[in-house]
């Protein structure tokens, strides 16, 4: 079998520089390009045959750079945020179109993949939960795209944070789950689910110690998304039969 042909768009960005090393060591893949912001994704794309493009820029880049995949008939692994509701529709119509697949996923530590699964199955007995997300100082977003996400899947399990009232430190409302926002030097990411009924909590917490547990499922999605037709929301769209 031949190897999946990869250009990497955003190598010289945090991401870039954790995953590079990985991916051109990792069996069946073929890193053909790996491509910084002053580069020409475009003329990248029409140097050589490419499969899949690997793509964590910024919010401006990544909607023009999507395009530029399905344009030359590549398919597309996206780790950037920022993406509205409405362009994941326009994208999810344009790869239709074009017969061509855009995995777009806010995180791909398999751990959180798996926090996320098991918090919208706690969801249907504990519906009372809030989010707490902690970032590095340099992470612009907040809420983070991953804990807006998993904010949307508890909210869609039936999960609710409760009132607000009048004060002003409650957190963001993401689809009537609170989440809390922490910047700290020295942390790279952290994520707690906190349920409660009455007498007992439950929390769910993550750890990505380093931008290395990444690697496993930017893979994954690599090695999936050839072959798919259209946006996949989430990189649990190619891990789970029933997402």
């Amino acid at each position: 079998m031949s190897a999946i042909r990869v250009i990497f768009v955003g190598s010289q960005g945090r991401m870039g520089r954790a995953l590079l090393p990985g991916l051109r060591a990792t069996e069946g893949l073929e890193l053909v390009a790996a491509l910084d912001r002053d580069d020409d994704v475009a003329a990248a794309l029409a140097a050589g045959d490419v499969d899949v493009v690997i793509d964590f820029t910024s919010p401006e880049a990544a909607m023009p750079n999507a395009r530029l995949i399905l344009e030359a008939g590549a398919q597309g692994v996206i780790g950037t945020t920022g993406f509205s509701a409405a362009d994941l529709d326009a994208l999810d119509l344009e790869a239709r179109n074009a017969g061509r697949g855009l995995l777009i996923a806010p995180n791909f530590s398999l751990g959180m993949i798996l926090l996320q699964r098991f918090a919208e199955e706690a969801a249907r007995w504990f519906p009372r939960a809030e989010i707490t997300e902690t970032h590095h100082e340099g992470k612009l977003d907040a809420p983070s795209g991953t804990a807006q996400r998993t904010a949307e899947r508890l909210g869609a399990a039936g999960a609710q944070s409760g009132p607000a009232g009048e004060e002003t430190a409650r957190g963001q409302d993401v689809e009537g789950v609170r989440v809390h926002s922490r910047r700290l030097p020295g942390i790279q990411a952290m994520q707690e689910v906190i349920f409660a009924a009455e007498a007992e909590t439950l929390t769910l917490e993550h750890h990505a110690l380093s931008r290395d547990c990444y690697l496993a499922g930017v893979v994954a999605g690599v090695r999936a998304i050839p072959g798919r037709v259209g946006v996949l929301r989430g990189l649990e769209a190619v891990l789970f039969e029933d997402a």
